[in-house]
């Protein structure tokens, strides 16, 4: 047991420090990744060259996490301007219910919660897309993309004030 510690101690603290650095990094290229709606429809990364794109990533336990951010891109999508200028990817991740019958309540609530945010929200079935993205599972993971393909900002958790400020700088800039 001596040993077996502090290597459980040291093994763990790997794991939370690849966590912590597992978001794509600022100036990578975004890898391309493709999604699906609930109702079958596709949305590929690699169509949204030229026009920066913004994903949130969340689960059904970070869904609250950046409320406050996503009422405020709520209040900026009002703005046509605005939704003809970034494309706004929100993707769930719904790993943990890729299976009979539990597929089909998630599509229904899915559906729901898009009607009711006003905005198309796309599934992560087998966390294929977190993975390509480098994006964390549990966690709200925010990503803003340039138009040339490079990631400009990635966060992961409740953002506060002054990263909201730092991306709405970077969304308006």
């Amino acid at each position: 047991l001596g040993k077996a510690l502090p290597t459980a101690v040291f093994l763990g603290s790997l794991a939370l420090f690849r966590e912590a650095w597992a978001l794509p990094k600022e100036g990578d290229l975004l890898a391309t990744a493709v999604l699906v709606d609930a109702d079958g429809a596709r949305f590929d990364t690699a169509t949204t060259k030229g026009k920066p794109l913004l994903i949130v990533y969340e689960d059904k336990d970070s869904g609250k996490d950046n409320q406050t951010l996503k009422d405020e891109l709520a209040a900026l999508a009002k703005d046509g301007n605005y939704t003809q200028a970034v494309a706004l990817v929100a993707v769930a991740d719904v790993s943990a219910y890729d299976f009979w019958p539990a597929r089909g309540f998630v599509k229904d609530a899915i559906r729901k919660e898009s009607r009711k945010a006003g905005t198309t929200i796309y599934c992560d079935w087998d966390g294929s897309f977190r993975s390509k993205l480098s994006l964390n599972k549990g966690k709200s993971n925010i990503v803003l993309v340039g138009k040339s393909g490079k990631v400009l900002y990635a966060a992961q958790g409740a953002m506060g004030a002054n990263a909201r400020l730092r991306l709405f700088g970077l969304l308006k800039g």
